[in-house]
């Protein structure tokens, strides 16, 4: 497993990160929206969001409009390397419970 896959889980690990990749996936939103969303102090939700963007989750940009506000979105292309790490233990763990299965049913 490579270091990024380490970090991204690391940042998946926390339920109230988990719940703003939802937020997030549903439009772009500011730290501050986030934060109401999600009941938390400014501070907190500043703690959550260093650790998705250092997960390679999130990215922040700023609206024309206003340099001084970061919006959050979703990082494009994020989960790929996650997808796969799933769909290879995904596919040693059917191996794995098959070759079980036989073994209890006598066919091994």
């Amino acid at each position: 497993m490579s270091a990024a896959l380490d970090r991204m889980l690391g940042a998946l690990a926390d339920p109230k990160r988990r719940r703003a990749i939802e937020l997030l996936g549903e439009r772009p939103r500011s730290a501050g929206e986030l934060a109401g969303e999600l009941g938390l102090a400014p501070p907190a939700m500043s703690r959550h969001l260093r650790a998705l963007k250092e997960g390679g989750l999130v990215e922040d940009g700023h609206p024309d409009f206003d340099a001084r506000v970061r919006i959050y979105s979703l990082k494009d292309g994020a989960t790929a390397e996650l997808k796969q790490w799933l769909a290879a233990t995904e596919a040693l763990w059917s191996h794995q419970l098959a070759s079980f299965k036989r073994h209890v049913e006598g066919g091994a």
